[in-house]
């Protein structure tokens, strides 16, 4: 069973001042600045890929794609859970 990632996508200052408005919901603030925490992410091309899945302000489950130049972006930290919880008693 593979472990389950999730990924801490941290932008550059001047990417944060370009994105402005667009990219102000999906950010959380942490003790070293403002991320993007997702669950899948592909940098493989121009553009760096991210899945955010989450629950809308009407409680139903969302899942939002984003797609930012890859030049915007200066670290990516990737954490994994060891334990994850399937519901069994």
């Amino acid at each position: 069973m593979a472990d389950q990632h999730t990924y801490c996508v941290f932008f550059h200052p001047q990417a944060l001042d370009v994105l402005a408005e667009a990219i102000t919901p999906y950010l959380t603030d942490g003790p070293h600045g403002k991320f993007i925490q997702c669950n899948e992410i592909d940098t493989g091309g121009s553009f760096c890929e991210m899945r955010i899945v989450g629950t809308a302000t009407d409680g139903k489950p969302t899942e939002v794609e984003l797609m930012v130049p890859t030049g915007m972006i200066r670290l990516v930290i990737s954490t994994t859970a060891a334990e994850i919880d399937f519901g069994f008693g």
